[in-house]
C-alpha cells in the first residue's frame, strides 16, 4: 500500500516553528545588547540595597537614629548645593554600573574529574608510603587526599602540572631506587609524552613534581658573548644556571640561560665526551664547538664515520687538518701528541728561564674525535694501533699544554672507548633519547626529570664534572653542504666560517748553497761515508753531482767501483735514513782536492743520484767520499717543517720533530 502524503498544513508547520524560534532568539539577543547598560545598572542598585539593607540590619537599635539624622543631614546639604542633585544621581549611577559588572568566576576548587584524578594518584601511592606498623598512616586505602597534597595545578586538558606531595619520615627518599620509583608512578599517572621534574626535600619531607616546557629549538650557531676559554654548549631552564647569553632566534632577540663550558689551564674539565644515538646532534655539537674555537685556536678534526660532515671546514684558516682514513687520523694524532710533548718541554723551560711562555705554546689546540670506534676497528683488522691510545698524552697533560679533546661516540660503541678517555672526559653529554639507566651510566647521576621517548635533535642532559645534571638543548648547527639543511641554518653556519687559506709549494732558490770537501790527506783504508738525512722522502727530480777533476796517483791505491762514467739515474727513493756513499773512480794523491757539489734538498722535493756507476743506484747503495775535513760554503739554512695541511690524504707534518715518512 502507498504512503500517503501529510497535509500540507502539517509538513510545514515544523520549518515555520524553528524560524520564528530562530527570530525570537535573535531579538532577545539584540534587546540584550541594547539593554546592557540598563541591566548593568539595574544589578548594580540592587546590590547596593542589598548591602544597605545589610549595614542597617547590622546596626544596634540605640544607634540607629543617630544614623537616620546624619543620612537626612547629608541628603539636605546635597539638596541645598548648586548641581548637587545632578552630581548625586551621576555619582549613584557610576558606583552602581561598578557593581553591577559581570566578573569572571574564579575557581575555587578542583571538579569532579580532578578530584577523581586526585583520588587515583593518592590510592596508587598507598603501597610506597605506607607500613602497617604506622599508627595514623597519612597514605591509607580509603583516605583523605587533602591531607598528603598540599598543591595542584592542572591544565586545560585536565592533567596536572603541579602537585606537592607530603610523604611520612620513615620514607628511604636518600636511596636512589626509592625515589625512582615513585618518579616513575608518578610520571605514568600524570600523562606521558612531558617532562617532569622532582625537587625532593629530604628535610621537610616534600616532593614538588612540575611539568618542563620544552627548551626552545629556534636558536642557531651565532657569535655568542663570551670570552677566550668559554664555549657555549647550549641552552637550559632558567633557574638552573645564573648566566644569560644575548642570543638571536627566530621570534627576535632575548637573553637566554646558557650552559657555558670553561677549559684551559684553571679548568676543572678540559675534556668532553658527548654520547647519543644516532642523528641525535652529536656531530652538531661537535660543529658548534669547532666554530667558537677557531677565532681563538687551532682544530684538528678527526672523522671516524667517514661521512664528510665536516667538508665544510676543509682547508679553512686555524683548521690544521680533517681525516676521514685511517693513516691520516694515525699521523695526525701522532703529531698531536708530540706537539704536547714540545709545548710541555718549552713552557718548562721558559718558566725555568723567569720567562713567560711562548706565544705558539698558548695558543690553544682543539682535538675532535667523531666516532672513534670505526678507525678502532679498521686499525685492529689492518694491526695497527688504535688511534684512542694516541690521545694519552693530549688527554692527561692537554690542560698544562692549552690542548683540548671532545670525543664524540654513540651509544652501542661505549664499550669500546679507551681508560683515558674515560678517565680524563669529566664534562659529560648525552643526546637524543635514552634511558634513565644509560643516562646515569654516563653523566654518573640520575638526572632530575623524566626524558621523553621522542626529542628534536641536539636535545639531552649535560654536566660539568661534579655538577648538578642540566637539560640541554644544542645551538643548531646542520651541514651547510647538506640538501636537507634550511636556507637561514646554512647562511648561519657559513657566516661563521672562516676563510679558506692558499695552499702554494715552496719555490726553490736561486743560488743553492754548494758543499766542498778537500781531502789534503791520505786516503784511509776506509772511506768516510757523508750521509744526507732530511725529514721528508727524498725522490729522483734534483741532482747530486761528484765532480773529480782529473785522475792522480796517490800512495794508498784506492779500488775503482764504478769504471764506467755514465750517470745513471736511480729509480728507487731514497729516503732520509739511507746513507749516500760516492765512491772516486781513480787514484787520488794528497795534493789534489775532490770538490762534491750538492744541491740543497727542499723538505717536499726529491733527490736523483748520479754517479759512474753501470748499474742503477738504489735507495740500500752507499756512495763514500774519502774526506778528512767537510767545508760548507755560506748559504741560506733551510726552513723548518710546515705546519699540518688540510688536505684529507695527507697528514700533518710535525712542528719540532721529523715524522719518518711510509717507503
Amino acid at each position: 500500500m502507498a504512503r500517503r502524503p501529510l497535509p500540507r498544513i502539517l509538513s510545514s508547520g515544523s520549518a515555520q516553528i524553528a524560524r520564528s524560534r530562530e527570530i525570537a532568539r535573535t531579538a532577545a539577543d539584540s534587546a540584550t545588547d541594547v539593554l546592557h547598560p540598563l541591566i548593568t545598572v539595574s544589578r548594580g542598585l540592587r546590590k547596593l540595597a542589598a548591602t544597605a539593607r545589610a549595614r542597617w540590619a547590622a546596626t544596634p537599635k540605640e544607634r540607629r537614629g543617630p544614623t537616620l539624622l546624619l543620612v537626612a543631614a547629608c541628603v539636605l546639604v546635597v539638596a541645598l548645593m548648586p548641581y548637587g542633585p545632578l552630581l548625586a544621581l551621576v555619582l549613584l549611577m557610576a558606583v552602581a554600573a561598578w557593581l553591577g559588572r559581570e566578573r569572571p568566576v574564579v575557581k575555587t576548587g578542583p571538579d569532579d574529574a580532578e578530584i577523581a584524578r586526585l583520588k587515583g594518584l593518592y590510592e596508587a601511592l598507598v603501597p610506597y608510603f605506607s607500613v602497617p606498623e604506622d599508627p595514623a598512616p597519612l597514605f591509607a586505602h580509603g583516605g583523605e587526599w587533602s591531607g598528603a597534597f598540599g598543591e595542584y595545578a592542572f591544565d586545560e586538558d585536565g592533567r596536572l602540572t603541579r602537585l606537592q606531595i607530603a610523604y611520612p619520615p620513615y620514607f628511604t627518599d636518600g636511596e636512589p631506587a626509592a625515589r625512582a620509583r615513585i618518579e616513575q608512578l608518578l610520571h605514568a599517572k600524570s600523562g606521558r609524552g612531558r617532562e617532569y621534574r622532582f625537587d625532593w626535600d629530604e628535610e621537610g619531607n616534600r616532593l614538588v613534581m612540575s611539568v618542563l616546557p620544552a627548551l626552545p629549538t629556534t636558536i642557531a650557531a651565532q657569535r655568542f658573548v663570551t670570552v677566550p676559554g668559554e664555549t657555549v654548549l647550549g641552552f637550559t631552564d632558567a633557574d638552573a644556571v645564573q648566566r644569560t647569553v644575548p642570543v638571536v632566534s627566530a621570534d627576535g632577540t632575548e637573553d637566554a640561560p646558557a650552559v657555558v663550558w670553561r677549559t684551559g689551564p684553571r679548568s676543572a674539565e678540559p675534556h668532553l665526551l658527548a654520547v647519543g644515538q644516532p642523528g641525535s646532534g652529536t656531530t652538531s655539537l661537535l660543529r658548534s664547538i669547532a666554530l667558537q674555537a677557531l677565532p681563538h685556536g687551532d682544530v684538528l678534526i678527526v672523522e671516524g664515520g667517514g661521512t664528510g660532515e665536516y667538508a665544510c671546514l676543509t682547508g679553512r684558516a686555524g683548521v690544521l687538518a680533517v681525516e676521514c682514513g685511517l693513516s691520516g687520523a694515525l699521523a695526525t694524532l701522532e703529531w698531536a701528541a708530540h706537539e704536547t710533548e714540545r709545548r710541555l718541554i718549552a713552557a718548562n723551560r721558559a718558566r725555568q728561564a723567569g720567562q713567560p711562555a711562548p706565544e705558539d705554546t698558548r695558543r690553544p689546540l682543539w682535538i675532535l674525535l667523531d666516532r672513534p670506534s670505526v678507525l678502532g676497528h679498521l686499525a685492529a683488522a689492518d694491526g695497527r694501533p688504535d688511534p684512542q691510545e694516541l690521545l694519552q698524552v693530549p688527554l692527561r697533560h692537554g690542560r698544562t699544554a692549552q690542548v683540548t679533546v671532545v670525543v664524540a661516540e654513540q651509544f652501542d660503541s661505549t664499550e669500546t672507548l679507551s681508560e683515558a678517555v674515560l678517565t680524563h672526559t669529566r664534562a659529560r653529554i648525552v643526546l637524543g633519547p635514552a634511558a634513565p639507566e644509560q643516562i646515569a651510566a654516563v653523566l654518573g647521576a640520575r638526572p632530575h626529570t623524566t626524558p621523553t621517548p621522542e626529542v628534536p635533535a641536539g636535545r639531552g642532559y649535560a654536566r660539568l664534572g661534579t655538577g648538578p645534571v642540566l637539560r640541554l638543548q644544542v645551538p643548531a648547527t646542520p651541514d651547510p653542504y647538506d640538501d636537507a639543511t634550511s636556507e637561514a641554518h646554512r647562511q648561519a653556519v657559513l657566516a661563521l666560517l672562516p676563510e679558506r687559506r692558499a695552499i702554494t709549494a715552496p719555490a726553490p732558490p736561486a743560488h743553492p748553497p754548494v758543499v766542498t770537501t778537500k781531502t789534503p790527506v791520505a786516503v784511509a783504508a776506509n772511506p768516510v761515508a757523508v750521509a744526507v738525512r732530511t725529514p721528508t722522502p727524498v725522490t729522483a727530480q734534483d741532482t747530486v753531482t761528484v765532480k773529480a777533476p782529473a785522475p792522480v796517483t796517490s800512495q794508498d791505491p784506492v779500488t775503482v767501483k764504478a769504471p764506467a762514467p755514465a750517470p745513471v739515474t736511480s729509480q728507487d727513493p731514497v729516503t732520509s735514513q739511507d746513507p749516500v756513499t760516492v765512491r772516486t773512480p781513480a787514484p787520488v794523491t794528497t795534493h789534489e782536492t775532490v770538490t762534491v757539489a750538492t744541491a740543497p734538498v727542499p723538505t717536499h722535493e726529491t733527490v736523483t743520484v748520479k754517479a759512474p756507476a753501470p748499474a742503477a743506484v738504489t735507495s740500500q747503495d752507499a756512495v763514500a767520499v774519502s774526506a778528512a775535513a767537510v767545508e760548507t760554503l755560506p748559504g741560506s739554512a733551510p726552513e723548518p717543517a710546515p705546519a699540518p695541511r688540510a688536505e684529507p690524504d695527507a697528514g700533518p707534518a710535525p712542528f719540532h720533530t721529523p715524522v719518518p715518512a711510509e717507503g
